[in-house]
Formats: C-alpha cells, sequence, structure tokens
C-alpha cells in the first residue's frame, strides 16, 4: 500500500505540467531569467487575485517580511511585536531589518495571535507588529488597527500560509502591507523559493522594489543600501500555472477539511477552529493531542510507520529557541504557545487528497490514539 504524503507535490506538478513545460521554453528563448515579460505577468494577476494593487516578487518570503519591515521604517532602536507561535522567519526579519523582537501570546483555540496581548505589549520604541495568519486563516488585523488608532505603528502581516484566505470579505494586505511565501509546499508554491510583498500604498512597493534590486531601479544608480532578492522568470511560470488553480486548490482543501472534521468528531483530538467572519484556505490542518508532547510523539511515529505523512509544525516557540534565548523570556512567559506546541499535530492535506486516503488517515489516527 503506497504511503501518503503530507503534501503532493507530484500531483500537483501533474495538473500544470503542460503550462510549466511551454512557459519554461518562452523564458529560456527569450533569455528573461531575472525579471522579464513572466515576472510582470504574475506580479499583476497576483495583485488581482489578492485584491491589492501592487506586488512585488522576491526571492523568497522571509526576505518579502524583511523588505516590508525595512519599508514602513522598521530598522535598529525599534521593537516589533509578533507572536510566539510562529516560524522563526518572522523573527528573522525583524532581527534582520535590526530591530528587536518582542514576543506574545497567541490565542488558545485558534492559535492567532491574542491582539489584546499584543497592544498591551506597546512602548515607545514599538515600530511595528506583525500579525501570522497562521496554518490558512487571517488573525483579525481590523481589531489590530482599531486599537492602534492615533498611533505611529505599522501593521506588517505575515501571510505565508494564506494565499486566498480572508476575512469579512478582505484578503492579507488589503488595508496595508502583507509578505508572502511561494516555498513549494505552500498553496501557492513555486519550484524552489520565491515571495512576495502586496499592498496597497505605491510609494511603499516602489521602495520594496528598489530595495530589492540592490537599491537601485537604474543600473549603477544606487539610492539606498539594499539587498538582491529578485524573483526570477522560471518561478513566475510556476506560480502563474498554479495561480490559475488556486481558488479551485482552495475550495477542494476546504472540502477536505470539513470532512477530516466530520470523520474525527469520536477522537481524542482537538481539531482546529475557524475564527468567525474567516475563509480559511487550509494551508495546514493541525490538531490537538491530549497528553503533552510524550503521547502526541508516539501517535506521530504510528501514523508514519503506517505510511501516513503526519508532521509536526513549529515545536518549539521562538523564545525557547536558541536563536533568540537572548531575547530573555523565561519557560512559562507564554502559557498558550507553550502549552499547545508539544500537542500539535498536522495531518495530510493537499488538493488532491482523495477520500480514501483521508480515511486511511483517520483509521491510522485512531488505531494510534487507541494504542
Amino acid at each position: 500500500m503506497s504511503s501518503i504524503p503530507l503534501v503532493d507535490l507530484a500531483a500537483a506538478h501533474a495538473e500544470v505540467a503542460e503550462e510549466v513545460d511551454a512557459g519554461f521554453k518562452r523564458v529560456i528563448a527569450d533569455t528573461a531569467f531575472i525579471g522579464g515579460a513572466e515576472v510582470a505577468a504574475f506580479e499583476a494577476e497576483y495583485a488581482a487575485f489578492s485584491g491589492v494593487p501592487h506586488c512585488v516578487g522576491v526571492a523568497n518570503g522571509t526576505d518579502a517580511l524583511e523588505l516590508a519591515m525595512r519599508a514602513v521604517g522598521v530598522g535598529p532602536g525599534n521593537e516589533v511585536i509578533l507572536p510566539a507561535n510562529t516560524f522563526i522567519a518572522t523573527a528573522e526579519a525583524v532581527a534582520r531589518a535590526g530591530a528587536r523582537v518582542v514576543l506574545v501570546d497567541c490565542d488558545p483555540a485558534t492559535y492567532l495571535i491574542d491582539v489584546a496581548a499584543a497592544l498591551a505589549a506597546i512602548t515607545p520604541a514599538t515600530r511595528a507588529i506583525a500579525p501570522v495568519h497562521l496554518y490558512g486563516q487571517l488573525a483579525d488585523v481590523r481589531l489590530l488597527r482599531a486599537g492602534l488608532a492615533g498611533r505611529d505603528i505599522a501593521i506588517v502581516e505575515d501571510a505565508a500560509q494564506c494565499q486566498g484566505a480572508t476575512r469579512h470579505g478582505a484578503g492579507a494586505g488589503a488595508d496595508g502591507i502583507a509578505a508572502t511565501s511561494f516555498y513549494p509546499g505552500k498553496n501557492l508554491g513555486a519550484y524552489g523559493d520565491a515571495g512576495a510583498v502586496i499592498t496597497g500604498d505605491g510609494q511603499l512597493a516602489a521602495d520594496i522594489r528598489r530595495m530589492s534590486a540592490h537599491g537601485s531601479v537604474r543600473k549603477y544608480v544606487h539610492e539606498v543600501v539594499g539587498m538582491n532578492s529578485r524573483l526570477d522568470g522560471l518561478q513566475a511560470v510556476v506560480l502563474r500555472a498554479k495561480l490559475a488553480r488556486l481558488a479551485d486548490w482552495n475550495a477542494r482543501r476546504r472540502a477536505i477539511a470539513e470532512r477530516y472534521d466530520e470523520l474525527l468528531a469520536g477522537l481524542d483530538v482537538v481539531r482546529p477552529v475557524t475564527l468567525a467572519g474567516n475563509e480559511h484556505v487550509w494551508h495546514i490542518y493541525c490538531v490537538r493531542v491530549p497528553g503533552g508532547a510524550v503521547r502526541r510523539d508516539a501517535v506521530l511515529a504510528s501514523l508514519n510507520a503506517a505510511g501516513v505523512g503526519a508532521a509536526i509544525h513549529y515545536p518549539v516557540p521562538v523564545h525557547l529557541t536558541p536563536a533568540f534565548a537572548d531575547l530573555g523570556y523565561p519557560a512559562g512567559a507564554f502559557p498558550h504557545a507553550e502549552s499547545t506546541a508539544p500537542e500539535l499535530l498536522s495531518l495530510p492535506i493537499y488538493p488532491q487528497l482523495t477520500a480514501a486516503q483521508q480515511d486511511r488517515v483517520v483509521e491510522a489516527l485512531a488505531a494510534a490514539l487507541a494504542g
């Protein structure tokens, strides 16, 4: 019996293979390897898909976050507030921009940033707050923005996991600036590293485009100290082909998540919660296994032994990683992030997952929980 992967990139490629092959031939014939027509077309198409005027393609999602931070003025002497339960790239982007990372706890039901905690953590040095749209649903940016009324504090959305997700009908970046990743396993994934910044602010978009090209909009005229972070033509081909299918793929993910909710109803797991007003795109379908890390890890090992590619997303909160130990937060500082991390387990989810495969996942999970 074949194994069930956490994400099936081969199945996704099969749906776009002919278009990608034709697009690669165009790029090679035109020698448009950096920038070019394919990149420009993708930027326009992704901006339209996201409901914002501007998209700037860059080399990866971490660069996108750093560029967005720098564009809103984050730098040395500043603080940026973000949730403790995120992939380390969110914190890395702040550190790379020269600012101090300030962490807050998450909501224990949705795992999204605790908005009240973020507002309470503001100091005179706070320059930005970075809500993370975790697992495929949006944090409550409008509530956060309302709490920031009258303050010169930017919101930089980490939208690496939520391509196509909306909150009350609006997507990430609709009311400010958002950074996303097109790492291969994302809902919209490239065939290597890629990312983008989306925004409604034309000046921010222009600043990011300049910074991402060595601080230059004209060859050898370097107006600011920038970096080399550009989307290449071959990745744009892949992203354009997949973007044309993304709405359908996200709908398939929602149907799979709904079926998981039904199939898991009688099992000893805590199913994921969608915040009211959100349209989730289910980048990750994450359950909690009560009993702590020992039980969760045993369940994971059992699933993997049964050929089910379950996994753990973010086993260690940011403040407990060696890279950010110097922040000085002790164990116990963020009880919700710390209590959920040892129990979270990600189940396979991708648009091509069949009902039979999903049944096998749930059967294997039931057996693992019983063991």
